[in-house]
């Protein structure tokens, strides 16, 4: 997982776990739950759909609002995340998760425009 980072990463919704199955995925949710061992945590799509994360190291922090996660998805459908980054919702403005995930779609639906993903040649 170490080229995770440097790797072309689609931004994806939970309803797209699936089609990424062993990929470099950005996945942009709401802290929903964390595991009492910090090892684990749910989050929240634009749509309320449930994706869970999980770490390779235990929370060193508290985790809440909205983050995002840098990481691969599993057989199992969860993101294995390499790191995440908490968006600070600064100002009073709310970052809104609905906006986003239909500019996702968009993304998805559109790729001609929006060549986000580099194809690499074997």
């Amino acid at each position: 997982m170490s080229g995770v980072l440097e790797a072309p990463k689609a931004r994806i919704n939970t309803s797209m776990l699936s089609q990424y199955t062993s990929r470099p995925i950005c996945f942009v949710g709401r802290v929903e739950k964390v595991h009492p061992t910090g090892k684990t945590f749910t989050v929240s799509d634009g749509e309320g759909k449930i994706a869970a994360v999980e770490l390779n190291e235990p929370l060193e922090e508290e985790l809440s609002g909205i983050v995002e996660v840098i990481g691969m998805v599993s057989n199992k459908g969860a993101i294995m995340a390499t790191t995440y980054n908490i968006l600070r919702e600064d100002k009073g403005i709310a970052f809104d998760l609905e906006l986003y995930n239909e500019a996702l779609k968009v993304i998805h639906d559109f790729p001609q425009h929006y060549p986000f993903e580099v194809a690499t040649s074997a």
